[in-house]
């Protein structure tokens, strides 16, 4: 059973939506999916009960998925074009069906382990993908190639250490450095109490108190981080900052962060 934290991140992306018919017939077939449920779900198992990661499960790659939504649709409203747009072959709803695929599945490689989950991400998802777009574009194998191909070079390029050249696989990138507050870390906080090495990532994420993702002044995309205490500064220089960096959407954004009271670091 779902809980009420996916079903609200699944409304709120419905929403965001609404105006994309074919992107949320997507969603919702890719929400009712079992197969992909249990996956993220056995993926998250793995990531905080085996391994002492953060959340990597149902609720991380649909707090990605809505980020990738948010980024899009600020471009979009810039006027600026994605990959597929610019090279002249694919659409807008094109680029958001692929950053849909790509949040939902991102992660789902950590069901094996965190060694180059991108890569098996990539390889799991696959026949997933090919079934959704099927079930969505039946008689279109243009539309189904290119979606397929964008999502699979977001997938295998979200850790950042591999490069990517779409603007899309960019924002996947991005999207999946902004879920970083201290839910993520809740659970793996209260059920991994001995000290390890890593544990800097969980107190880091825990001491994120909120994200925001807005038009911004200088540039299209404004990502304003806030937190509690100056070890969540960790969390942004050595996890955000750096997907930042290495996405070919880096041009587009500016990077803001701070502790709650205190003057506000900018970055980019």
């Amino acid at each position: 059973m779902k809980s009420a934290k996916e079903l609200a991140t699944e409304a709120k992306i419905e929403g965001r939506l609404k105006d994309r018919p074919e992107c949320l017939e997507l969603v919702r077939y890719l929400f009712a999916d079992e197969e992909l449920q249990e996956m993220q779900e056995y993926a998250n198992n793995v990531s905080i009960r085996r391994l002492g990661y953060n959340d990597h499960g149902p609720v991380h790659m649909r707090q990605v998925v809505g980020n990738g939504i948010k980024m899009l649709n600020i471009l979009h409203d810039f006027g600026i074009k994605t990959s597929l747009e610019q090279e002249e072959i694919g659409t807008f709803e094109d680029s958001m069906c692929a950053v849909i695929l790509a949040g939902l599945m991102h992660d789902l490689g950590m069901s094996v382990g965190r060694q180059g989950h991108e890569e098996m991400s990539a390889l799991l998802s696959q026949p997933m993908i090919e079934r959704a777009l099927m079930h969505i574009f039946p008689n279109d194998l243009h539309r189904r190639i290119i979606i397929k191909s964008v999502a699979t070079e977001a997938i295998i390029g979200h850790m950042g250490s591999r490069k990517i050249h779409s603007t899309e696989a960019g924002i996947i990138l991005i999207a999946d450095g902004c879920d970083m507050t201290k839910g993520r870390a809740r659970i793996p906080m209260s059920i991994n109490t001995t000290p390890r090495v890593g544990d800097i990532h969980k107190y880091s994420a825990h001491a994120i108190e909120r994200i925001s993702i807005k038009h911004g002044e200088r540039r299209p995309i404004r990502i304003t981080v806030e937190m509690s205490g100056d070890v969540g500064f960790f969390q942004i220089e050595e996890v955000l900052l750096q997907k930042i960096e290495a996405s070919p959407a880096k041009q587009f954004v500016e990077l803001y962060a701070g502790v709650t009271g205190e003057e506000r670091k900018c970055y980019l």
